[in-house]
């Protein structure tokens, strides 16, 4: 029986106060955050029952039938809390500011690893003590006389005496500042504006759920939506005199103590920017803020001024890592399926292994499965005999609750019940070959968090809680008032218990052979703050105990975070490093698929500075199938599907998997072009959404029309809306790919690349300025393979494409060296004198081109003239030249016996 969706609930929070926090107990080691979807209600029956919250989730999936983006950058995640009192309408104050520089960019490697040297600048750990003595500070951002400026452009006007500025000079080379201020009362929670905005661009994401970001486009301060926790402003050229090019400015409301901050628009005239900070705890209160929010800018790169600000907060707050300094599970780099969508909470251990089966038998072999919702023990409270009269189909269902942390009965095999989920383990790993196999659960155990008084589960303490959720959230998502988790309460285990419960159940999953966990419903615990000191204090107690539990039971960091987009998670995550981007995908909600990308790609630009971005699982055989495939090939995250079994489209997965189920991955996480961060694709009616993306020797773009639906402000859900021309057209560069000179194996590059269009097959080549124009429709998308042109010798020019077939072609090139002949002088390290290759050269060879790829099928690239040879390994080999392109294919019949191919292209 498959769950409903159900709307999450959580409570109010009103005012911020600022007492102690609490520190873990001195067993629980510190843990990152993460977080999941939604709150599930379940049936009582031996088997996983069905939960009132993911069920309304769920209701939306089920609803309608089918319609027929190299630097490192981190993900973030955020959480809220609750509060009581009266919000006080006090001014509040920042501090002084300093210079940024931005480190240069240098690829991370493609697992994970530390940072080079030169973006270590960005990562100092420094003391952001201020001195709040000065309005204007050594920085291109300046407060004074009641303006924020930057390059002497006006961004904000208006803005309070009592809001002070302090310098971010202890934070490193930053170019921004502090901002704080002063109330006259303590209070849990305290909303002050920072001036009037207007004359700018600007793009928010904002938490249009509780659990969720979404992104917002506007041009003044009142535009900015409740709960906006990033917000990107352009500075136009030109504005008060400013002159030149745009400036960019990054607004990043902090964790400031017990204190979180968000912003949002306001105030009678309507361009009015105010800061929020709250609690959620009507006994933690507070006067006075130092840090509450920082402003970073950059001249001309809003990526650099992104980098910037969060490597600030990182030097400042020392609560989390970025997502270059933390490990990438391994599950990253293979193909891999969900059950939520096959079986929702009815999954079996029949129904994964007949999962497996499915898609291995097909050529797309699975190296990963997420066994979701629907294998714990949990159950109900007892219902109330109130509840069974004429009105009980209008009552909430029943939320569940764990009751044990051991699999329920569904996993426990007949012949060996004790052996319990290790059987279905050991036949994923064994039978279908798999290499990880990772569970959910909720980040208190389940929707309802644990019950209390249930035997065995005594030394976790768990007391019901009723959620207060911030006025913030409740202004986006009212439903929240009324959800099954604020009506009926959660079990929450006592924070200086939860170490313990982590360690015990995920030692009980480790020691049957589990690899990972994906951590669900995470932003619920902002809003159970009240007598624990607060939402922050008790997320990063949490967080604590769960990072301490992975890395004692999980070696690979395997732990994706979900429904944990608030910034009490995100502030204080040092383990987490992949996060699921955007609310879910929803096979049946047509509404949905358009949305569900744009807010992929704009979450990512926020999210991927702290971790990686898990676009989430879709369904191959979709109407919509190719539209989310495409997307998850190039977000630089991992790809996993969410198929019954025996619904498969292979000619689609066959894009994005090789045969040894590993998966062509992006080395970062795809972002909107620079040119589509302040334009609505959603909304506008005339923009594409261009997503970019790099490999280690060529980029990625997907070009998408997202227009169509998008979320409603009035009616506070997603929605259908008009559009105006069938077909909207836009102009795709080389340099729309942000870093593509990174790739480029010449410092002298030109600018000239090739473009191959996987849609139409097509090469052609782009000079450094030129547009090439793509034309779609809406849910239509294109996605192109950018490599920068070598030019080896006058008249002889060569770029690598990659496997023509895949969607992320250039991911295959993993080494590529240039040799010019002439003089046998090497054009890249070392002598060309020494190659094997030399052996067997023409004698009127001019260039060699060597090349190492992964994987197998037709491999493709561009020179501009016909190659007289291609050897792969030391056989001479066929090769196809469309002398009118440049187009060159060759056959890659089988996957190389060792890890790559060796090809050498000889002209």
């Amino acid at each position: 029986m498959r769950r409903v969706f159900a709307h999450h609930t959580t409570t109010h929070l009103t005012h911020v106060t600022t007492r102690p926090t609490q520190t873990a107990q001195p067993d629980q080691p510190t843990q990152s955050c993460t977080r999941t979807r939604h709150a599930r209600s379940v049936r009582v029956t031996g088997q996983s029952p069905t939960n009132p919250i993911r069920s309304n989730r769920r209701r939306r999936r089920q609803s309608p039938p089918p319609m027929s983006v190299p630097v490192a950058r981190r993900l973030l995640m955020i959480s809220t809390t609750r509060a009581t009192p009266p919000a006080s309408s006090s001014p509040l104050l920042p501090r002084p500011r300093t210079i940024y520089t931005f480190p240069s960019r240098a690829f991370p490697p493609i697992a994970s690893a530390p940072l080079p040297s030169s973006s270590r600048r960005c990562q100092r750990r420094s003391r952001c003590a201020a001195s709040s003595s000065e309005m204007t500070v050594t920085s291109s951002v300046k407060v004074a006389g009641g303006e924020l400026s930057v390059h002497g452009r006006t961004v904000l006007s208006g803005v309070p005496e009592a809001v002070r500025a302090s310098s971010a000079a202890a934070a490193g080379p930053v170019d921004g500042v502090f901002l704080g201020g002063d109330f006259a009362e303590p209070a849990s929670r305290h909303v002050v504006s920072l001036g009037a905005m207007r004359g700018v661009r600007f793009m928010a994401c904002f938490r249009f759920k509780l659990w969720w970001m979404a992104q917002r486009m506007g041009e003044k301060g009142g535009d900015v939506p409740h709960e906006t926790q990033f917000l990107l402003v352009e500075s136009k050229a030109g504005v008060d005199g400013g002159g030149g090019d745009a400036s960019y400015l990054v607004f990043l409301p902090l964790v400031e103590g017990a204190f979180r901050a968000s912003l949002q628009g306001g105030g009678a005239g309507g361009d009015e920017l105010q800061l929020c900070v709250e609690s959620g705890d009507a006994g933690t209160r507070a006067a006075s803020f130092d840090r509450a929010l920082f402003v970073g800018a950059a001249d001309s790169d809003p990526f650099a001024a992104i980098a910037g600000a969060v490597a600030a907060a990182k030097s400042c707050l020392k609560t989390f890592r970025i997502r270059a300094e933390k490990k990438l599970p391994g599950i990253v780099d293979y193909f891999g399926w969900c059950t939520w969508d096959a079986f929702y909470q009815d999954v079996t251990q029949e129904g994964v292994e007949a999962g497996l089966r499915s898609l291995t038998a097909g050529g797309a072999p699975p190296k990963f499965v997420i066994i979701d919702d629907g294998w714990q023990s949990v159950g109900t409270d007892h219902q109330n005999p109130d509840d069974t009269g004429a009105d009980a189909k209008d009552k909430q269902p029943l939320l569940a609750r764990l009751t044990g942390i051991k699999e329920n009965s569904k996993f426990q095999d007949g012949d060996d019940p004790a052996a319990g989920i290790k059987t279905v383990v050991r036949a994923a790993k064994e039978k279908y070959g798999l290499k990880y196999v990772y569970v959910w659960h909720a980040i208190t155990g389940y929707w309802g968090g644990v019950r209390p008084g249930v035997a065995g589960m005594e030394g976790y303490h768990s007391n019901m809680q009723f959620p207060n959720v911030s006025p913030g959230v409740v202004e986006n998502e009212p439903g929240m008032k009324t959800d099954v988790l604020t009506t009926q309460g959660l079990g929450l285990v006592h924070p200086r218990a939860v170490y313990r419960f982590y360690d015990e159940l995920h030692a009980y999953l480790a020691a049957a052979g589990v690899d990972g966990v994906k951590v669900d419903v995470q932003c619920i615990l902002e809003t159970l703050g009240a007598g624990h000191g607060g939402r922050v204090s008790l997320t990063r107690q949490f967080h604590q105990a769960l990072d301490a539990s992975i890395a004692k039971n999980f070696p690979e960091n395997g732990i994706i975070a979900c429904m944990s987009h608030h910034t009490d998670a995100l502030y204080c995550a040092k383990q987490t490093a992949v996060v699921r981007a955007s609310d879910d995908f929803y096979p049946r909600d047509p509404v949905s698929h358009t949305i569900h990308i744009a807010s992929v790609a704009y979450n990512s630009v926020f999210l991927g500075e702290f971790m990686l971005p898990d676009w989430d699982m879709f369904h191959s055989l979709h109407p919509a199938g190719d539209y989310h495939g495409s997307a998850r090939a190039i977000s630089g995250g991992p790809v996993y599907v969410s198929d019954a079994p025996g619904k498969h489209n292979f000619e689609l997965l066959k894009k994005m998997v090789l045969p040894d189920g590993s998966v062509l991955r992006a080395w970062l996480p795809g972002r909107p072009t620079k040119d589509c961060l302040f334009t609505d694709p959603a909304r506008d009616g005339v923009s594409l959404l261009k997503i970019w993306n790099m490999n280690k020797f060529t980029g990625v773009l997907g070009v998408y029309n997202c227009q169509g639906a998008a979320w409603s402000s009035v009616e506070k859900k997603n929605i259908f809306h008009k559009t105006g021309a069938e077909a909207l057209s836009c102009g795709v560069k080389g340099s729309d790919v942000h870093l593509i000179a990174d790739a480029a194996t010449d410092s002298e590059w030109n600018g000239d690349c090739a473009v191959y269009r996987h849609a139409s097959a097509d090469l052609v080549v782009l000079p450094n300025g030129a547009a090439l124009p793509i034309s779609l429709k809406v849910l239509e998308h294109d996605i192109l393979t950018v490599s920068p042109i070598k030019d080896l010798a006058p008249g002889f020019r060569f770029a690598p494409i990659g496997l023509v077939d895949m969607f992320n072609s250039g991911a295959a090139v993993e080494g590529l060296t240039y040799h010019r002949l002439d003089g046998v002088k090497s054009l890249s390290n070392g002598s060309a004198s020494t190659l094997p290759e030399l052996q067997s050269l023409s004698s009127q060879a001019i260039g060699l081109v060597c090349m190492e790829v992964r994987g197998c099928g037709k491999f493709g690239a561009y020179s501009s003239v016909r190659p007289r040879k291609c050897m792969l390994g030391s056989a001479q080999v066929e090769f196809t030249y469309d002398s009118s392109s440049g187009l060159v294919i060759l056959d890659l019949e089988t996957m190389p016996k060792e890890r790559v191919h060796k090809i050498v292209v000889e002209l």
